[in-house]
């Protein structure tokens, strides 16, 4: 009876955490916000009015694209010269900051069906 008892108190400390650390690792808009500042420049603000035509909009774009897009561009994998080297200096809770921010951006990739 007592060791169910200490099974559910550690159950109780410890699930918390768990959940914190899994919502923390979806990113922080408002982080992602902040760190967005030299994504502008190409990107236009909120990364949905790009400032030339070749330029992607990113702002809308679904979130797990955009990780997977700048963990590519950090290990070589895709090549383009700025966003390696932009990548390059990302910390992997950066690179999942800056996805949320720009999923969460309203933009003509979000159109209703």
């Amino acid at each position: 009876m007592m060791r169910k008892f200490f099974t559910g108190l550690i159950l109780v400390a410890v699930l918390p955490m768990f959940a914190a650390s899994a919502a923390h690792a979806k990113g922080s808009v408002e982080a992602g916000e902040t760190k967005a500042a030299i994504c502008k420049s190409c990107h236009g603000e909120g990364g949905v009015k790009p400032i030339l035509p070749e330029y992607p909009i990113i702002g809308g774009q679904h979130q797990d694209y955009l990780a997977a897009a700048l963990k590519q561009y950090k290990s070589g994998k895709r090549k383009n010269a700025s966003m390696n080297g932009f990548a390059a200096a990302l910390s992997p809770q950066d690179i999942l900051d800056l996805a949320a921010y720009f999923s969460s951006q309203k933009s003509e990739l979000k159109m209703k069906y």
